[in-house]
């Protein structure tokens, strides 16, 4: 009778002791709650967009069209990034743009120093041009094809303004 007195005693005191914490947790399980449902909603998010990412590159065959690409060919010191590329660009089509009273020799340097861009443009993402081979018109028109294809491939490049003309040569 003694011993189940004792073990009473015992087990009043630990309920009193955690009283406190059984409180708390009542009062914070919706939080509790929410945060293991959060929690096991975005694991199940990553499985799932992992297991759709595995499916795709299967569907795809990813390895199989990269399998071809000289990536060393990106990190040559001489190849100049794209975004100075497109900045040059940009420049120098706002300088070819229109005849202001400039020498002709100027104007057909500015167009082939834009040339000479297209081309190492075409050149870093893999696009043919033909701007070499080409004269007159037929040159301008391959500009404006390139250009065109520059742009498909996401560098912008600023369109020639209404109301000025270009210098033929």
């Amino acid at each position: 009778m003694e011993l189940g007195r004792a073990l009473l005693l015992i087990l009043a005191i630990v309920a009193m002791a955690s009283l406190p914490a059984l409180i708390a947790l009542v009062f914070c399980a919706d939080e509790i709650i929410d945060r293991v449902a959060c929690g096991y909603a975005e694991w199940r998010e990553r499985r799932r967009e992992r297991r759709t990412i595995a499916r795709l590159d299967r569907a795809v065959e990813a390895d199989a069209l990269t399998r071809d690409i000289d990536l060393t060919a990106f990190d040559r010191p001489d190849r100049r990034p794209l975004e100075e590329l497109a900045a040059d660009l940009r420049r120098l089509r706002s300088q070819g743009v229109g005849f202001d009273g400039r020498q002709p020799v100027w104007h057909g340097m500015v167009l082939q120093a834009y040339d000479d861009r297209l081309r190492l443009a075409c050149r870093a993402l893999g696009l043919a041009e033909h701007l070499t081979e080409l004269e007159g018109v037929d040159l301008e028109l391959e500009r404006v094809r390139v250009e065109g294809l520059l742009h498909a491939a996401g560098l912008t490049l600023p369109a020639a303004r209404a109301g000025h003309w270009q210098r033929h040569r």
